[in-house]
């Protein structure tokens, strides 16, 4: 379970992530990310639209990305907003597949950020995970 100062809420926040932020599609997940202020908490936002099932496949699919999103959290506790945004193909994904996925697109996209402007969050090395 993400706290609630780790929450997207506002769809402000939602819109200026995609907007603005850098992208990376996978097979089942894109993921938009932004560098924010390294005093504020980072947020996490999840987009499962209802191309990927019913509402029971909806939420297990967020469940799972919830889950997923853990340990970005803990690596980047300040200074970064992320949507992931569900695709219909991630209702059959397994686990696996999906923390594959969402990992490789956080790679690239976090190289991406630090490329463009230099000032993305760098992991707590204490919780680090290799």
């Amino acid at each position: 379970m993400l706290a609630t100062k780790n929450r997207m809420r506002t769809s402000a926040n939602f819109s200026h992530t995609v907007r603005s932020g850098a992208r990376n599609g996978r097979r089942n997940v894109v993921l938009y990310m932004v560098s924010s202020s390294p005093d504020e908490p980072s947020q996490i936002g999840f987009i499962v639209a209802k191309t990927v099932g019913n509402a029971v496949t909806r939420n297990l699919v967020k469940r799972r990305l919830r889950e997923i999103v853990v340990e970005t959290i803990r690596q980047y506790p300040y200074g970064v907003k992320v949507v992931v945004r569900a695709l219909p193909v991630s209702a059959e994904a397994s686990f696996g597949d999906l923390v594959v996925d969402y990992r490789k697109a956080f790679s690239s996209v976090s190289s991406r950020l630090a490329g463009r402007n230099g000032d993305v969050a760098r992991p707590t090395p204490a919780l680090s995970v290799e």
